[in-house]
C-alpha cells in the first residue's frame, strides 16, 4: 500500500512503529520519510531529488536504520510495509555487486549454524577466545560489543532423531500429529526451548513431529535483501514440509520472526503455490495450539504477575491475544508493556554503526520491570530475550516454562501446581537495577522460550551472561516437580 501521508508513524512514544523515528527524531527515518523517498525513486520524474534509482545511496541511508520489525504493516492506518520494501530495495540495490559483511555473517547464520553443530565446542572455543572473537566480528561487520553465540553440543534435531517419547507420549498423541518447526535459533542456539514444547505438546495429546534434515524458513536471507536465495531454501522447505501439510497436519512455530515468514513472507516470495497457501493456513503458534486446537487443555494454575513485551513480528502477523489469554486462564496478572520493537531486531542491532542507536530505543522497553520489580518480566522471541539478558543480566523465561513444569503428567491441571512460580532466580550477573530472587520469582519470554543456565543455552549477541540459578536445570526442574507432587519429568537441560 502507498503512504498517504497521515505522518501516525511520527509518534515519541508507545507503539511499535516507528522505532527507528523515535529514536532520531527525523523525517527521513519515519515510515513516511522513507515511503517517500522509495516514491520518488521509482517515480524517476525530472526533478526528482533521487536519481540513481535503485542504485541510490540516499534512499539506502533512509532504510540502513529500518529495524524491519514490520510495525508499520499493522500500526500504519493504510499498512505499509516497509520490512519487505527494504528487503526488495537491497536484492536490487546489491544485486551484482558486494554486499556489506554483515549481509554474509547473519544472512547465512543458518548455513554457519549447520556446520558450526559439526564440532560445536571447537567452534565456540575459538569464536569465545578474546582476541580471536574480536577478529571475527571484525570480520563478519559485527559490532565488538556484541557476543558471537554459543552453539548447542546438540541440536534439536539430534535430540528428537534419538530419543523414545515413551509410553505415555504414544498412549497422549489422540490428537493427531504436529510438526515443530526447528528454527535456526532453536535448533542450534537453544534445543531446550524445543525440547520444552516438544514435552508440552506431548502432555496435551500430539504427537511431534520434528523434521530431520535441514531447513530454513529464509527469514535471515530475506532480511538482509538476498531474495532469490531466500527464495530457493523456502522452497526447499516447503517440498520438505508438504507431505505432513496435505495430511491436515499443523506447523508449530516457536520463534515469531519465523513463524511470520510463513504466515506471511512465503506467500509473498511464492505466490500461486498451493502448498505455500497451505503453509500459511496451517502454521499456528505454541498458544494458538493449545489454545484454538486442543480441546479440552487447560493451563495450569500459577498465580504471580508477569510484564510482558510482545515480539515484534508476532504483533504484526500473529498477534499476542492467544499467549495472553493462556497467561490469564493460569492466573497471571499479566501487564503487556505498549513499549514496541526491543531495538536488536534480529540482524540489526548487530551490525556494526547501530549499537549506540538501540539504548536509546530499548529504554522504555526496560525501565517499566525495573520500576515494578515484584512482577516477572516476560519476552517473545530470540530478540527481545537477548535485549533483556543484556540490559539487566537477567535472562527472560518462557510461558512454556510454566507448562513443562507442570503439564507433563496426567494429573495436569489448576490444581497441581503451586501458589507461585519460581522458575528462575537471577543472582548471577545481576545489574544495579535488577529485582533481587525474592522479589523476582519467575522471569519468562511469551513467545514459549525455555533457556535453562546450561552451558549450551546461547544468549547470541548478548554482552551480558545468562544467571546461573534458574530453577530449570536438571536438578532444580526435578526438585521443583516433587515439590508440586507431579511426578517424574523428561526435561533434560545439558
Amino acid at each position: 500500500m502507498r503512504c498517504v501521508g497521515v505522518g501516525k508513524c511520527r509518534h515519541s512514544d508507545g507503539g511499535v512503529m516507528c522505532p527507528s523515528y523515535m529514536a532520531t527524531r527525523e523525517e527521513e527515518h519515519s515510515t513516511r520519510g522513507r515511503s517517500r523517498l522509495l516514491f520518488e525513486m521509482l517515480e524517476g520524474h525530472a526533478d526528482s531529488p533521487v536519481t540513481a534509482g535503485w542504485r541510490s545511496t540516499e534512499v539506502r541511508d533512509a532504510l540502513d536504520l529500518c529495524l524491519a520489525c514490520k510495525g508499520c504493516k499493522k500500526d500504519c492506518p493504510v499498512e505499509v510495509d516497509m520490512a519487505t520494501m527494504k528487503a526488495e530495495f537491497l536484492a536490487h540495490h546489491y544485486a551484482g555487486r558486494l554486499r556489506p559483511r554483515a549481509h554474509f555473517s547473519t544472512g547465512w547464520l543458518p548455513a554457519v549454524a549447520q556446520v558450526a553443530s559439526r564440532a560445536p565446542r571447537l567452534v565456540n572455543a575459538v569464536t569465545q577466545a578474546p582476541v580471536l572473537r574480536d577478529v571475527l566480528t571484525a570480520m563478519g561487520g559485527i559490532d565488538r560489543r556484541r557476543r558471537i553465540p554459543l552453539f548447542a553440543g546438540q541440536t534439536l534435531q539430534a535430540w528428537a532423531a534419538g530419543r523414545d517419547p515413551g509410553l505415555s507420549g504414544r498412549e497422549q498423541a489422540g490428537r493427531g500429529e504436529v510438526v515443530l518447526w526447528p528454527d535456526t535459533f532453536t535448533n542450534h542456539l537453544a534445543p531446550s526451548i524445543g525440547r520444552a514444547a516438544v514435552e508440552v505438546l506431548e502432555a496435551a495429546g500430539w504427537r511431534v513431529i520434528v523434521p530431520s534434515q535441514p531447513l530454513c524458513c529464509g527469514l535471515t536471507w530475506i532480511s538482509t535483501g538476498q531474495l532469490a536465495t531466500a527464495r530457493r531454501v523456502l522452497q526447499r522447505t516447503v517440498h520438505a514440509l508438504a507431505p505432513y501439510l496435505r495430511r491436515g497436519a499443523r506447523v508449530v512455530g516457536l520463534e515469531p520472526s519465523c513463524t511470520a515468514v510463513f504466515r506471511s513472507d512465503a506467500r509473498e516470495l511464492m505466490p500461486g503455490n498451493r502448498d505455500v497457501q497451505r503453509l500459511r493456513q496451517q502454521t499456528v503458534t505454541l498458544a494458538e495450539l493449545l489454545r484454538d486446537h486442543t480441546d479440552g487443555w487447560q493451563p495450569p494454575h500459577l498465580d504471580g504477575k508477569a510484564i510482558a513485551q510482545t515480539h515484534c513480528h508476532q504483533h504484526a502477523i500473529m498477534g499476542y491475544d492467544a499467549d495472553q489469554a493462556l497467561l490469564r486462564a493460569a492466573g497471571i496478572d499479566l501487564e503487556v508493556l505498549d513499549a514496541g520493537c526491543c531495538g536488536l531486531a534480529g540482524n540489526f542491532g548487530i551490525e556494526a554503526g547501530h549499537y549506540d542507536i538501540r539504548p536509546r530505543r530499548t529504554r522504555a522497553c526496560h525501565e517499566p520491570p525495573r520500576r515494578n520489580a515484584s512482577r516477572a518480566v516476560t519476552r517473545s522471541a530470540t530478540s527481545p530475550e537477548k535485549e533483556r539478558s543484556r540490559a539487566s543480566g537477567s535472562p527472560p523465561r518462557s510461558t512454556a516454562d510454566g507448562w513443562i513444569v507442570l503439564t507433563t503428567s496426567p494429573r495436569h491441571g489448576p490444581t497441581a501446581a503451586s501458589s507461585t512460580f519460581p522458575l528462575c532466580s537471577p543472582t548471577r550477573n545481576r545489574g544495579p537495577n535488577t529485582a533481587s530472587p525474592a522479589t523476582a520469582p519467575s522471569i519468562t519470554s511469551s513467545r514459549g522460550r525455555m533457556t535453562p543456565s546450561s552451558a549450551s543455552s546461547a544468549y547470541p549477541w548478548s554482552s551480558a551472561s545468562p544467571g546461573s540459578d534458574c530453577l530449570l536445570s536438571r536438578r532444580s526442574a526435578g526438585r521443583l516437580t516433587r515439590a508440586n507432587g507431579i511426578g517424574s519429568q523428561r526435561v533434560s537441560a545439558r
